[in-house]
């Protein structure tokens, strides 16, 4: 019965956090003239399930190039399952995301997905200029273009651009911040509580973090709206440190287990 608990959660909080990883993982919550991110970035996360039951691993890379002569970054977020989970539920996800280098708005978006046989595969292109969205889905062959508000963010370019533009300094323990984006078909409203700072023991080390609390959907998966909590380290990079959620039965977390090619010095308080 454990193995099937560990199935059921982890492979539902797989795509959660995904999601969230892709969307507020590494935020950069400090206004840097010079930008917060460059090519070669590079993070990868282990999940667990109760903080010792290995269910995934994700990562998340960062390039520059081109697209349609314009000069892009290119993101590309993977997830999969490990182990006894993916015995029973096989993960195997892929998001990208490519978004002008100056204005941080995406031009075209992927989700390519097989989640225990439910697969997705749709692309997004993004007309920023007439506030459209192409949205192919490729597994049906069908096309569909809806309306968008104005410099519309994908899952991923989100957070790129929040790197850049918020400014911590002036939000209060309690304040939150309200975001918008395109997913799938739809327009999405986007809601995160700023909670503070917090020294929390790493792999690495101890690290000054940026504590949020992104509200998820109560249901299935999560106790409540409040059930997770993401940790960011406060130097100029604001690299994803942690993120824990607390569902129905047990808890899951994803942790920071690698990274490189970060444009600014880690901070690292005491070496473990």
């Amino acid at each position: 019965m454990l193995y099937n608990k560990v199935n059921y959660n982890s492979s539902n909080f797989m795509k959660k956090a995904l999601l969230i990883l892709l969307t507020i993982a590494s935020i950069n919550f400090t206004a840097a003239q010079d930008g917060a991110f460059k090519d070669g970035e590079w993070f990868k996360f282990k999940m667990s399930y109760s903080s010792w039951f290995k269910a995934g691993n994700a990562t998340l890379s960062l390039k520059e190039t081109e697209l349609n002569g314009k000069p892009v970054f290119h993101v590309v977020g993977k997830g999969w399952t490990v182990g006894p989970v993916k015995w029973f539920f096989k993960v195997k996800d892929r998001y990208e995301s490519y978004f002008d280098t100056n204005k941080i708005i995406p031009y075209k978006f992927i989700r390519n997905i097989d989640e225990g046989g439910h697969k997705k595969n749709i692309e997004i292109n993004f007309d920023q200029d007439n506030k459209t969205a192409l949205v192919h889905n490729k597994k049906h062959n069908t096309k569909k273009t809806i309306n968008t508000k104005p410099n519309i963010q994908d899952m991923v370019s989100l957070f790129y651009n929040l790197r850049n533009k918020l400014d911590v300094s002036s939000l209060k323990s309690g304040d939150e911040i309200k975001l918008d984006m395109f997913f799938d078909e739809e327009n999405y409203g986007f809601k995160l509580k700023y909670l503070g700072e917090e020294t929390i023991s790493t792999k690495f080390g101890n690290i000054e973090a940026l504590k949020f609390r992104p509200y998820v959907m109560a249901g299935r998966v999560f106790k409540e709206e409040e059930s997770l909590t993401l940790w960011v380290s406060k130097d100029k990079n604001k690299v994803p440190l942690r993120i824990k959620a607390d569902l129905a039965v047990g808890s899951l977390r994803a942790d920071l287990e690698a990274f490189k090619g970060l444009k600014h010095p880690f901070k690292i308080l005491v070496d473990n």
